[in-house]
């Protein structure tokens, strides 16, 4: 199976590929200084070549498709995408035959952060997803309103095509809940998720729903039963149907998405200690039970 998709910060600039036939575990860490992409930038320098040979100022293309000069630069510089207004205006003002224009089915936005697009392959992928979460409801699990209000308020801000393009990619996510043959999916949820600020009685009926699938099992852990092997962040195991284990762990500006053994056995040893002390599923559907009363 290519992994060629995998990327780390030296790796995003390359595209270089990695394969499973060559390596024994694969280990992918990411940070927030991630390069813009490849085809943001050739897309945006063919853009200043045609504009630069036809003669075309950035103040004019910039006015033909409402956009600052500023934003025009940022464009060609590949610092943001060539939007598709853009490469269309150009290509009419440059007389570039529909070349400029042909660029807009390859720059499309990515529907997910890069550092998370791996883990996303593979969950595609997985007949078992074994999750556990310190402060938000996980995406296979959050109802539309949810995921705007989370996504929409993201910092810094998002501009609202790219919040409406993340939203509609996390609720397609959510068909693998119901994807044939079933995929197990288990889930303990810290007391602070079903406390937080975005939670609402839609969202928490939601999880009650989803916890009714023979294939869904969600817990509780409630505060007082909190152990330090809690406190160690959010983590996600997920296995493959080739029987391939994998980890992903995240925080503020660095992910993990990983094969290696250690840190795949790591997670799960500490993931059934926080099971072992969460309540159980049914314990935990009265929990969430009480706490839609109380709104």
């Amino acid at each position: 199976m290519a992994v060629a998709q995998l990327r780390s910060v030296v790796t995003e600039e390359i595209h270089a590929g990695v394969y499973q036939a060559e390596v024994a575990a694969v280990s992918v860490q990411y940070n927030s200084s991630t390069p813009s992409p490849l085809n943001w930038r050739y897309s945006g320098n063919q853009l200043k070549r045609w504009r630069t040979k036809a003669n075309v100022t950035r103040e004019e293309l910039a006015a033909a498709a409402n956009y600052s000069p500023d934003t025009i630069k940022s464009m060609e510089q590949g610092v943001r995408m060539p939007t598709p207004r853009v490469l269309d205006a150009a290509d009419e003002l440059c007389h570039a035959e529909g070349l400029l224009s042909a660029a807009k089915d390859y720059v499309k936005r990515e529907p997910f952060p890069a550092r998370a697009q791996d883990f996303m392959l593979y969950e595609r992928e997985a007949v078992s997803i074994w999750s556990y979460e310190t402060l938000l409801v996980p995406g296979l699990l959050q109802t539309k309103a949810y995921a705007t209000g989370l996504i929409g308020n993201f910092s810094p801000p998002l501009d609202e095509e790219t919040v409406e393009e993340r939203v509609a990619a996390r609720m397609e996510r959510q068909e693998l809940l119901t994807r044939k043959p079933p995929v197990a999916c288990s889930y303990v949820l810290h007391e602070a998720v079903l406390r937080g600020c975005q939670v609402d009685r839609e969202q928490l009926l939601h999880l009650l729903e989803l916890g009714k699938r023979n294939n869904v099992t969600i817990q509780v852990l409630p505060f007082d039963r909190a152990i330090p092997a809690a406190l160690g962040g959010p983590m996600v195991m997920l296995e493959t149907h080739d029987h391939e284990r994998f980890a992903y762990s995240t925080g503020q500006s660095v992910s993990q998405f990983t094969s290696e053994p250690g840190v795949v056995s790591a997670h799960i040893e500490r993931l059934s200690m926080i099971r072992t002390v969460a309540l159980g599923p049914a314990e935990s559907a009265g929990f969430i039970e009480r706490m839609v009363d109380a709104l």
